[in-house]
């Protein structure tokens, strides 16, 4: 983690890490177009306390490194297990997906001349968010509680689904779907790479994407090689 100081420009502390602009956002504290300004600056425009905002920022960072992304889905439960997918996984989706469509939709407003393919971008994560949004819909009201309901039973209920392996086939093939998604978003901004000219929107658009990236892959691991076939096991053992 990178020392900050209050006399670092708001840009440069971005291009840093990128990842904060998160705060910066939320705080209103412009971190592109009048980035090039003194944080303790910036925090007195905001009326803000800039040893708090950098407080902010190294909690955050120190926060990462205990990232619950990472925890060991293979020792939970499936009711913990279906709760930690929830609280971290669906939980960051709506969280982030409205901030996410807004750079994508802003950088392409921007620089979308000097690289027609952001203009693509925007249509390609647009069908992305909205898939996601109904994938996540479908697993809270459908799938999940069907599993649920069977871990928490000794013999087989009745389900009107009839069997979780049969939405675990469709949640499986959306979640190939999302994967082909990520490729063609990758295509579309070489492989997460700003060009020279990118300004810092540009780059925390990029690095958002990339975390993005990296939590869904977590996410459909744990769902597709932990969660699902744990519970289509758990099915069959009560059918036995």
């Amino acid at each position: 983690m990178t020392t900050i100081h209050a006399h670092q420009t708001v840009g440069e502390i971005v291009a840093a890490a990128p990842n904060r602009s998160r705060l910066f956002e939320e705080t209103g504290i412009d971190y592109c177009c009048g980035g090039g300004i003194p944080l303790e600056e910036a925090c007195a425009n905001k009326g803000l306390s800039p040893n708090a905002l950098i407080a902010q920022l190294e909690a955050m960072e120190a926060q990462a490194d205990k990232d619950p992304r990472f925890a060991d889905a293979a020792s939970m439960g499936l009711i913990e297990l279906i709760s930690h997918i929830l609280d971290t996984h669906h939980a960051y989706l709506r969280r982030e997906l409205p901030r996410l469509s807004g750079l994508v939709e802003k950088v392409a407003e921007v620089h979308g001349d000097q690289d027609p393919r952001l203009r693509d971008l925007v249509q390609v994560f647009s069908h992305f968010v909205g898939h996601l949004q109904s994938h996540m819909l479908k697993e809270e009201r459908v799938l999940f509680p069907a599993i649920q309901t069977i871990a928490e039973s000794d013999r087989m209920p009745q389900l009107s689904i009839g069997s979780v392996a049969f939405p675990i086939g469709g949640m499986e093939a959306e979640h190939a779907e999302a994967g082909d998604t990520l490729t063609r978003i990758r295509e579309l901004t070489d492989d997460l790479t700003p060009p020279d000219w990118a300004c810092n929107t540009y780059r925390a658009m990029l690095a958002g994407l990339e975390e993005l990236e990296l939590d869904m892959h977590q996410h459909i691991h744990k769902e597709n090689n932990v969660l699902f076939p744990r519970a289509i096991e758990y099915e069959r053992s009560l059918n036995s």
